[in-house]
């Protein structure tokens, strides 16, 4: 086979994109990834990072190909690591297999790695090639790369939202705005991030669950931006794992029983309207090692992130109606000129069952995402 054919290089590596996926939301604090490995005779292991605790996609990879890896090329969508964390390291263990060449998407941003492991490799005789696919793979891994190198999680946006713009009627009504299609689509992106988050105006108003349903996929960790700590102790929210933050200073008896209710209570410094200061509330999470965050909050919580510019996707579902006189999209979100809106690139319109689903992206999030590193 020859060992330098650029157009099977970004073939394997799609293969190997294609089967890191299949750990989203299960892996994090870790990142995504996906191994592919071949011979002359094509592919002779596969594998993939399935859950936290569990085989790296390199490990599980090798197991499957066995004494077949020994000269073969090994596809991986991110540096291999070469640190004891829950698992042993990658990098000694493809160099004992007899691995004649590496091809990896990018280089682990992860401090312990800084490219060590493929420099290990390189001594140890084997044939490296970085940077096959690498936009790929870092869009893949955008909330892990952006949690390490901006200390804040991937940031979705989503909302629901009517023709003129409402997510909520004057009563604040807003079950439903969208169809059931687009619930479904809504528990999907539950599923595919770490944390969802809400405002306590959310909480008060829908007491919701934050779980997935309608379809398959482990919940996120549930979060609440709650200033001066009012969440009712039968609260739905209330329970095991939630995280509340709070910028004023709550009574110790209701910091006690939220906390025997098993909710993880952090106090944060306060913006200059008293409430939870977004970018630190951001650093809390990356600390918990969220890599990406679904915000689902009301107009007051979205209009907060596009106020800070603390966003980098957005997720709109529009009901084609109009709903007159309510509650628009991003209240508090308030600009004087129009040069001076943001601007967001589509990426996707599809039509589900009759609501509009929009998906785009904060063009700073993706030059950054894309731009020179270092």
């Amino acid at each position: 086979m020859e060992m330098n054919n650029p157009k099977r290089d970004a073939l394997h590596m799609r293969m190997a994109l294609s089967l890191a996926l299949r750990g989203t939301g299960r892996v994090s604090p870790n990142p995504l990834v996906g191994c592919v490995i071949a011979d002359s005779c094509g592919v002779v292991g596969l594998g993939y990072h399935a859950e936290v605790g569990s085989a790296h996609a390199e490990a599980v990879a090798l197991e499957r190909a066995a004494e077949r890896a020994r000269g073969a090329t090994l596809y991986v969508n991110l540096e291999p690591c070469r640190h004891h964390g829950r698992t042993p390291p990658c990098a000694p263990r493809i160099i004992a297999a007899g691995a004649a060449r590496v091809v990896a998407g990018m280089a682990d941003p992860d401090p312990r790695m800084s490219g060590g492991s493929l420099s290990m490799m390189r001594e140890a005789g084997i044939e490296v090639v970085q940077g096959v696919l690498e936009e790929r793979c870092r869009q893949v891994n955008r909330g892990f790369i952006s949690r390490l190198e901006r200390s804040r999680p991937w940031v979705t946006l989503k909302g629901a939202m009517t023709l003129d713009g409402n997510m909520a009627m004057p009563s604040g009504e807003s079950r439903w705005i969208s169809n059931s299609s687009s619930r479904v689509r809504s528990h999907l992106l539950r599923a595919a991030n770490d944390a969802v988050m809400v405002g306590i105006g959310t909480v008060s108003a829908d007491d919701p669950l934050m779980t997935v349903r309608d379809t398959t996929g482990s919940d996120p960790i549930a979060v609440v931006l709650d200033p001066s700590l009012r969440i009712s102790p039968s609260a739905k929210l209330a329970r095991e794992g939630t995280v509340i933050l709070y910028s004023r200073k709550p009574s110790e008896g209701k910091m006690r029983c939220l906390e025997e209710k098993g909710c993880i209570l952090y106090s944060v410094d306060a913006d200059p309207k008293g409430r939870p200061l977004l970018e630190n509330v951001l650093g809390k999470l990356a600390e918990r090692g969220v890599n990406r965050l679904l915000v689902e909050g009301g107009p007051g919580i979205l209009g907060s992130f596009l106020t800070r510019r603390l966003f980098d996707d957005v997720m709109l579902f529009v009901s084609p109606r109009f709903s007159g006189r309510g509650h628009g999209i991003g209240e508090g979100f308030v600009l004087e000129r129009l040069a001076d809106s943001i601007g967001v690139r589509v990426a996707s319109a599809r039509h589900l069952e009759g609501d509009l689903w929009l998906e785009g992206v904060n063009p700073c999030s993706l030059d950054w995402l894309n731009g020179p590193r270092g």
